[in-house]
């Protein structure tokens, strides 16, 4: 996915607010099922939590960069999956998050449906 950096995106030195990586990651993972005619939840009492985050903060981008979402599946159990989000400019890797994220319904974790099951296997 490509994202344009904008000002709204930027902090006073110039460069991407760090929370603002995890925000384009985010929207890459939910392009993937709106891609699909799909919304990332079954309704109003289910859908995917964030578990854990690991990010890699390795260079900078700035206002008017245009900047490239890659989305990899690491696993994908029972009631989790493992993403791989990688954000580059041009050919410069200037962002990795690894994110657990864990499927809930009602308020309790519970198994991926294998709708969603395969709109991951398919990465």
């Amino acid at each position: 996915m490509k994202i344009r950096v904008y000002y709204e995106d930027t902090d006073l030195g110039g460069i991407v607010y760090h929370s603002n990586y995890i925000k384009y990651c985010e929207r890459a993972r939910s392009e993937v099922f709106f891609k699909r005619n799909m919304s990332p939840t079954l309704g109003e009492n289910s859908g995917f939590v964030v578990r854990n985050i690991e990010a890699d903060f390795l260079a900078t981008a700035t206002l008017g960069d245009m900047l490239t979402v890659d989305t990899s599946v690491l696993s994908v159990k029972n009631s989790s999956t493992v993403l791989l989000h990688e954000i580059w400019k041009d050919e410069v890797k200037i962002f990795s998050m690894k994110v657990v994220l864990v499927y809930i319904a009602e308020g309790k974790p519970s198994r991926i449906p294998d709708i969603f099951k395969e709109v991951f296997q398919s990465y």
